[in-house]
């Protein structure tokens, strides 16, 4: 059974940081291009970040650039997402998600996690 699994959420401070993970089982990460999105109350799924399988390049959207850093643990099956100076606005759920080209178009991943919650509040 192919699966996806979030996990690190949680409630910070502003200016704080959180890590969140995407552990898959039933597959090898490492094939897939793996994407984080986020869907905040009232607002549609957006793309944060995404890695490429083959060579590891990495995508950001803007609002997250120099913040976010994304990486992959193949050994772990593992992708994660390093979150630094998070501000209110990044408060939201966030996915992991598979496919097959690194993408941050909702439409272009296939397999998704159940999602984990960001709170960023004073």
């Amino acid at each position: 059974q192919v699966q996806l699994v979030e996990s690190g959420g949680g409630l910070v401070q502003p200016g704080g940081s959180l890590r969140l993970s995407c552990a898959a089982s039933g597959f090898t990460l490492d094939y897939y291009a793996i994407g984080w999105f986020r869907q905040a109350p009232g607002k549609e799924r957006e793309g944060v970040s995404c890695i490429s399988s083959s060579d590891g390049i990495t995508y950001y959207a803007d609002s997250v650039k120099g913040r976010f850093t994304i990486s992959r643990d193949n050994a772990k099956n593992t992708v994660y997402l390093q979150m630094n100076s998070l501000k209110p606005e990044d408060t939201a759920v966030y996915y992991c998600a598979a496919g097959w080209v690194a993408t941050m178009t909702v439409a272009d991943f296939g397999s998704w996690g159940q999602g984990t919650q960001v709170t960023v509040s004073s």
